[in-house]
Order: C-alpha cells, then structure tokens, then sequence
C-alpha cells in the first residue's frame, strides 16, 4: 500500500507498547523529515526530533533558544508526517511558564507527537552540552510539569529533563529529577553527565524510574556501549546528532570537490544513485497514484 494512502500508527500508543516490551529502545535524531525516513528505513522503532539538529537545519544557527514552538511543532509535524514509527520531540523549556507549557504540550500532540522532553533551564536556553546554562527554581519546574501531566492524553510520555549538573552539580540534579518524578513526568532525563561513575551514580540514584540517556555524539557525556547502558537500566536511548553531523561531513566534502573541479564529475561514485533516491522518497507511489486518481484529458 502507498505510504500516502497507510493508516498512519498511533504514535503514544505504539511507544507505550514499545516501552513496555523491549528492555531498550534507540532512537537516533532527525533534523528533517528525510532524516527521519532515513532512521525508519534503517530499522529502528522510533524517531527523535533533535532541537539541536532543528535550529541548525532550519537556520544555521546553534541550539540557544532562536526557534519559536511553532517552528519546532511545525518540524516535528513533517516528520510525524513522514514515517510510521513514534516520534519523540525536544520541547525545549516549554517556551514559558506553565500555561504556555499547557499549550505546548497540545501543539505537540495535535500533529501527532508521542512524546516530549521538557528542560529545566531557564529560556532562552541552551544546548545541554554547551557552557554558560541557568534553570529555573525546582517550584517552576514542578509547576510546569505539574501543568503538562493535566493536559496530556493518557499515552502521550512526558519526559522531564534537568539539566542541573552544569550548574549545581550532580546532587542538587538528582534531588531536581526525583521532585519532577514526584510531580507527574513519565521518564526522567538528567542530562550531560561527565563521566562513567556519574552515569552509574544516576542510574542507582533513580532506580525503577524510566530513564533516558542522551548519547550525545561529541558532547560532555563519555561514549558508553549499549551493553553497559542496557546492564544500568536505561530505557531509551537517543542519538541527536549522528545524522545531522555525518550529513554534513558529505556535503561539505562534496562541495570541496565540485568547487576545485568546477563539476560533480568527480564525485559521482560518492553521491547516493538518483533512480534509487526517488525510489526511496516515494516517486513509484506518486505515479502509480496518478494512474489511479488523475483524469486524462483528451
């Protein structure tokens, strides 16, 4: 069946099923909704919509607080639209206080979120693996959380982020996740620890909540296998970057050549094949709907 015409999956149903029967869920970043068929295509189960990869797709600009939550809903709603798997989206702080989080927290799932983290930084704010961050009080956090878990669906997951531990270290970040745990949030997100015995730290301190680990590729965290991530408890695991970065490792590196040789000819044996690209974005499906639907003039 064309993907156009495919009853799209209930996103917040599908991740709750997939939370509850697998002891580990990947889910790398995409910044597009070409990225996002790329992770679906590849076999993962679920999607996450990187704000990092967002802001720098959409306009060149870092992850400091330059996107609105239109803009940002209005991305995750093309990739929502483009793949039948979950889609878990950064929400940044919720773009206010809680009666704003009430509106984000609608956004986000009129267009078919599953789930959202929201960050206990204060707005603008900043990408949690980047210096100079400040949050909010835990009471405005608590408020906000409080305030997402009254408007959300049932199924919709509600993932609280501190990002605490840059600014007043790891404790004060464990104390944050418990409170926010306390106030209604479905899964716990303390982002950007700095080491091994950290991340232990964190996965003993918060045992039995659902946790999230962010691999951030290049970012403050150490790289950690699956096998030791799987051993500590984390639930979900998220990739932000990798498709953002290696995205833009080839382009730049295609780029270099056609402008030293003045054509693509020297770097057609790196790009992906043409007939195969629009296979993959759908091209077979458009004609065969049009065979069916569009009326033949005489």
């Amino acid at each position: 069946m064309s993907r156009l015409l495919k009853e799209k999956v209930n996103g917040p149903r599908k991740l709750r099923e997939l939370l509850s029967s697998r002891d580990v869920i990947l889910a790398p970043g995409a910044f597009d909704a070409l990225s996002a068929r790329l992770v679906e295509s590849a076999g993962f189960e679920a999607v996450y919509m990187t704000g990092f990869g967002t802001s720098a797709g959409l306009l060149g600009y870092p992850d400091v607080g330059l996107l609105t939550m239109t803009e940002m809903v209005e991305n995750a709603r093309r990739i929502v639209d483009a793949v039948n798997i979950p889609v878990i989206a950064d929400a940044d702080t919720g773009y206010g206080n809680p009666i704003n989080v009430i509106r984000t927290v609608q956004e986000y799932e009129n267009v078919g979120v599953a789930g959202i983290h929201i960050e206990d930084q204060i707005f603008p704010k900043k990408c949690g693996h980047i210096s100079g961050k400040e949050v909010v009080s835990v009471d405005d956090m608590v408020q906000k959380i409080a305030a997402a878990k009254d408007v959300k669906s049932r199924d919709f997951l509600l993932i609280a982020r501190t990002d605490a531990i840059a600014v007043e270290g790891l404790d004060s970040a464990l104390e944050r996740a418990k409170e926010y745990y306390r106030a209604g949030a479905d899964m716990l997100f303390v982002e950007a620890p700095e080491s091994m015995e950290q991340i232990e730290t964190i996965s003993r301190e918060l045992k039995g909540i659902p946790l999230l680990f962010n691999w951030a590729e290049g970012g403050k965290t150490p790289p950690v296998s699956l096998e030791d991530l799987r051993r500590l408890g984390f639930k979900l695991i998220i990739f932000p970057v990798s498709t953002l970065l290696s995205a833009t490792s080839a382009m730049k590196s295609v780029l270099d050549q056609i402008r030293r040789d003045g054509t693509p000819l020297n770097v057609m044996d790196k790009l992906y094949p043409f007939r195969d690209f629009l296979s993959f974005i759908g091209l077979p499906e458009v004609q065969v709907l049009e065979k069916r639907y569009v009326t033949r003039r005489e």
